[in-house]
C-alpha cells in the first residue's frame, strides 16, 4: 500500500532529516515509527501526504508515484490525525467530522449521516456530542473526534502524528484501547508516529525504530524486544525489554496447567488431592474455585462452598495482562477460558508457566519456529 524507495530529505542548510529510506507497509497494516525527537519519523510521515517534499527517491501509494498526484487531491485521500487535533472551534463536533466529505462533494445530509456513524464508532454518541463545540469536550474526546474526522472520507491510509501524546496516562490508555478496537473493524493502512516505545509495541503490527534519519530495525514488536538488531535498538527499547515483551506475548493453550476440577453440583469430596480445585458448571464453563480447607470434614455440595473466581482471562490475552491480574488479586494463578462470552475453562496459568511462555516466545523468534516447537529448560525438567 505504501512503499518508500531510497527516499532522502535534505534541507538547504545541509541537515539530512531522512537518509536513503526504503520500506513497505502492507494494506491494512499498522506500522509505528518510533524514535527520539529529531530522528526523522515525522518527516517520513509528512512526505506521504506531501506536506514535505523529498529531496530524492520515490514514494508510492497503492502502486502510484505520489509525486505525479495533485497534493490537495492526495491529502483528501489520506486521513491525518495530529497531537493537538486541529478541530475548527467555530464548528460543532458533527460539522467538524463532516468537513472532508463536504470538500469531496458529498451532499450535506449524507455527510452528516456518515459523521454520526463515525462518532458512534469512536465511542461518542452523536445525539449527545454532535451539537457540542470543541471547547466543550475533554482532551480525550477531542482526540476521538479527530480520529472520526480523519476516517470520514473512508481513506485507505491513515497518518497519525503523536495523536495521544497530549492527554494524561489513564486517558491515553483508554484511547489506545479504543483505537485498537476501531482498527480491528476498519483495517486501515496506518503510519503511527510516537516517541514512546511502549505505545509503539502495544499498537504496531510492525515497528520501525529510527536512529538519525535511518531505520535501525523494522520488525514485529516481539522481535524488536526479543532480538534487538543493533546496540542502539537495545539501548532504545531499554533493559526492561523482557517486561515490555509481556505485552505482545499472548497466552496460548500450551502454556496452561490442568488442575483438579470439580463440578458445581457434585457432592463435596472428602479429599481434593490438592490445596484447591477449579469449579465448573454442568456445561464446563468456569464458575469459581474451592479450597481443600473448605471441604475438610464437611458435607453437602460443591456449590455450597465454592468461591467466586476473580482472577481469570480469555486465551489470547497478553502475559502482561496475566501478570497484572495475578498482582491485582494477589493470586498464585489465574484461570484461562476460551472467550469472555462462553467461559469454557481451558486451564490455569501459574507464574512459572508465565515465565516459561515468555522464554519460549523469545526462543521461537530467535529460531524462527512456532512456540509449540520450543523446549525450555525448567527446574522441574532437570
Amino acid at each position: 500500500m505504501i512503499r518508500f524507495e531510497h527516499v532522502t530529505k535534505r534541507y538547504a542548510d545541509g541537515t539530512t532529516a531522512v537518509d536513503d529510506l526504503s520500506f513497505e507497509v502492507a494494506e491494512g497494516e499498522l506500522v509505528t515509527l518510533v524514535g527520539p525527537s529529531g530522528c526523522g519519523k515525522t518527516t517520513t510521515m509528512k512526505m506521504v501526504n506531501r506536506l514535505i517534499e523529498p529531496t530524492g527517491g520515490r514514494i508510492f501509494l497503492d502502486g502510484e508515484d505520489i509525486s505525479t498526484v495533485d497534493p490537495v487531491q492526495l491529502r483528501r485521500r489520506i486521513g491525518y490525525v495530529i497531537q493537538q487535533v486541529g478541530l475548527f472551534p467555530h464548528k460543532t463536533v458533527l460539522e467538524n467530522t463532516a468537513t472532508v466529505p463536504h470538500l469531496l462533494g458529498v451532499k450535506r445530509a449524507k455527510a452528516r449521516e456518515r459523521a454520526a456513524e463515525l462518532l458512534d464508532l469512536v465511542g461518542l454518541d452523536p445525539k449527545v456530542f454532535g451539537s457540542r463545540y470543541p471547547e466543550q469536550l475533554s482532551g480525550g474526546q477531542r482526540q476521538r473526534v479527530g480520529v472520526a474526522r480523519a476516517l470520514a472520507a473512508d481513506p485507505p491510509v491513515l497518518l497519525m502524528d503523536e495523536p495521544f501524546g497530549a492527554v494524561d496516562p489513564v486517558v491515553r490508555e483508554r484511547l489506545q484501547n479504543e483505537f485498537l478496537r476501531l482498527q480491528s473493524q476498519v483495517r486501515k493502512t496506518v503510519l503511527f508516529v510516537t516517541h514512546d516505545i511502549e505505545e509503539a509495541v502495544r499498537l504496531g503490527d510492525r515497528i520501525a525504530v529510527y536512529g538519525e534519519g535511518r531505520i535501525e530495525q523494522f520488525d514485529a514488536p516481539a522481535a524488536v524486544l526479543g532480538a534487538p538488531a543493533t546496540p542502539y535498538v537495545a539501548d532504545f527499547v531499554g533493559a526492561d525489554r523482557g517486561l515490555k515483551r509481556l505485552s505482545v506475548t499472548p497466552i496460548e493453550e500450551g502454556d496452561l496447567e490442568q488442575p483438579p476440577v470439580v463440578r458445581l453440583d457434585d457432592p463435596l469430596p472428602a479429599d481434593l488431592g490438592a490445596p484447591w480445585a477449579v469449579v465448573l458448571d454442568a456445561s464446563g464453563d468456569l464458575h469459581g474455585w474451592i479450597s481443600a480447607e473448605a471441604t475438610r470434614g464437611k458435607k453437602g455440595t460443591v456449590r455450597e462452598h465454592a468461591r467466586r473466581m476473580e482472577a481469570w482471562l480469555p486465551v489470547g490475552a497478553s502475559l502482561k495482562q496475566a501478570f497484572a491480574t495475578m498482582l491485582q488479586y494477589d493470586a498464585g494463578w489465574i484461570a484461562v477460558i476460551d472467550n469472555a462470552e462462553t467461559g469454557r475453562f481451558l486451564g490455569v496459568l501459574t507464574p512459572a508457566r508465565l515465565h516459561e511462555a515468555l522464554r519460549r516466545s523469545i526462543d521461537a523468534d530467535a529460531q524462527d519456529v512456532p512456540r509449540t516447537e520450543v523446549e525450555v529448560e525448567t527446574i522441574s525438567s532437570r
